[in-house]
Order: structure tokens, then sequence, then C-alpha cells
């Protein structure tokens, strides 16, 4: 798998797409999206790729190049933590409050050793 494929395929799993989905976001089929992340290793053409990073929400340079990602370094040390994030999102505040406090709670303790 190249590069290009490698990155593309860990950009549309990390927006939590299938290849379906996502080629009907892009507006092309899922065979070609296939071919992309195949081993074929085939490039889109310019306009496709620029709208592949649009979906992704990444440059067309990342995308290509592996350049220019879209987080800064202080944001992709919260990735880790995505799963639970989205966990947390889904939650009604009432239920949040606690949890904070918790949280809250055990960072104190660590910040204090």
């Amino acid at each position: 798998m190249s590069d290009f494929s490698k990155r593309l395929f860990s950009e549309i799993d990390y927006i939590g797409l299938n290849r379906k989905e996502f080629a009907a976001k892009v507006g092309i089929k899922k065979r070609a999206l296939d071919a992309y992340l195949g081993p074929q290793q085939s490039m889109p053409p310019a306009d496709i790729a620029v709208k592949i990073a649009s979906v992704l929400g990444i440059s067309v340079e990342y995308l290509i190049t592996g350049k220019e990602y879209r987080q800064s370094a202080d944001i992709s040390a919260y990735l880790r933590f995505k799963d639970i994030l989205d966990d947390l999102a889904i939650l009604p505040t009432e239920t949040l409050e606690p949890i904070k406090a918790v949280i809250k709670s055990f960072a104190d303790s660590e910040r204090g050793k």
C-alpha cells in the first residue's frame, strides 16, 4: 500500500465512515475509491483529490505528501481520547457534571505528586 493509500485509509477511518459512505460524500463511485486504496495504488485526478481532502477536512498537500497535517501538536495529543470524547458528547449535562468532578479530582491529585 502506498503512503497516499495509507493516509487516505487512515483519514477515512478517522472520520468513521465506511468506503461506500465516503465515496458517496465525495461524489465518486466506490470502485474508484477502491482503486485509490487498493493494490493498484492509483492517484485521483486533482479535482477528485480536492474533493476527497475537503470531505476529510485536510489539505491536498497532506493527502499527497504527508506534510502539513490538520492538527497542531497540541491537538494531536488529545486524539488518543477521541473514543472517550465521542461517548461523553452524547451524555446529558446532569450526567456529565459528576464525571467532570471525578476527572478533575484525579487530575488535581496527579498534579500534586
